[in-house]
């Protein structure tokens, strides 16, 4: 199905203008909607729990206050804390302060979705949603472009919810690069898709296997790090450069010939039958009750998982390895980290 992509020229009303502005969360995604939208000429505020991102907020120069003051001031609030406090935050000090004919907006569309979070109908819902990290939001931004996004008018209370959304992504400069307009739950299911099947679960899992049978048959793991991981990041960046087209001719003959002769035999019809199961279950809510159930629970499975994986040999190399490339920890800071 085709979709159509918007541009700074095609956001016609200036939603966000004259509005107090509060960004909830001042994180990886918060820290750069808020900088993007400051630097912008919006008046913009920050809501946050006392903490080192309060602190970090405050010395970045913003006026800073606790969830619920931020909220009580605002016209606009955009939730850009990590998904699995928002509904908590939502119900203890949002909710009890959002004045009807106000908007609020979310970054990912988890909690709304699925029921986590439910807005009165007197106010606007949005989504702006930028496909990258915080920052390269705030870093493409700066450099005079930006990240694409999705957008979402899901309650339009006001009449405005539509113009506030497409206000912010020019706001935090997607609009520069191209916008599509979604659903809450197409957002929120593809993206918990893309991330457990390809981006992280598919492609760490996929890695560790290539290491696992290189080392396994007698080859040098140093060697093999290179081969199956090192690699990666040069295959995909052409892959983001031009496609797979791109790829297999920056790539030899040998190599192109092997893709399309061993590929489909990694990746066979039951691994997409797989995906489709994993789909399901995002679908079906599953998956988001068994993250919020191990949160409830202090992340027991979580953390579990963590330590396992810091103990992989593939882990364990690799981090000797990038000691002798200081270029790989470019940018290794504060800006990545998520702050609660």
């Amino acid at each position: 199905m085709a979709v159509t992509m918007y541009y700074e020229d095609d956001v016609k009303v200036p939603a966000l203008a004259g509005k107090k502005i509060a960004v909830i969360g001042y994180g990886s995604q918060g820290h750069a909607h808020a900088q993007n939208l400051r630097d912008t000429g919006h008046d913009v505020i920050i809501g946050v729990r006392h903490g080192k991102s309060f602190d970090k907020a405050k010395e970045d120069g913003f006026e800073t206050f606790e969830v619920a003051e931020a909220v009580k001031q605002a016209d606009v609030i955009m939730v850009l804390a990590p998904d699995e406090i928002q509904a908590d935050m939502y119900a203890d000090e949002i909710a009890p302060n959002l004045k009807p004919g106000s908007a609020i907006g979310f970054a990912h569309g988890f909690n709304v979705h699925f029921g986590y979070i439910k807005v009165p109908e007197t106010v606007d819902v949005f989504m702006v949603a930028p496909k990258g990290p915080g920052h390269l939001v705030r870093r493409t931004f700066t450099e005079g472009f930006g990240v694409p996004a999705l957008f979402v008018s899901h309650q339009d209370a006001t009449g405005h919810a539509r113009d506030i959304a497409m206000d912010w992504a020019k706001g935090i400069g997607c609009a520069r690069v191209g916008i599509i307009e979604t659903t809450f739950k197409e957002e929120t299911e593809e993206d918990l898709f893309g991330e457990q099947n390809v981006l992280m679960g598919g492609l760490t899992h996929l890695i560790e296997a290539g290491f696992e049978v290189l080392t396994e048959e007698g080859y040098a793991p140093e060697l093999a790090y290179f081969e199956v991981c090192h690699e990666m990041k040069l295959i995909v960046d052409l892959i983001y450069e031009g496609g797979f087209t791109k790829m297999r001719q920056s790539c030899s003959n040998t190599a192109e010939f092997g893709d399309f002769v061993t590929g489909d035999r990694i990746i066979t019809p039951d691994v997409k039958e797989r995906m489709r199961d994993a789909l399901r279950d995002i679908q079906s809510g599953k998956f988001a009750q068994e993250f919020r159930d191990d949160y409830k629970a202090g992340f027991p499975r979580l953390k579990a998982y963590r330590a396992e994986a810091e103990k992989l040999p593939i882990e364990v190399i690799g981090k000797e390895l990038r000691k002798a490339m200081p270029f790989t920890q470019a940018g290794d800071d504060d800006q990545f980290k998520i702050y609660q």
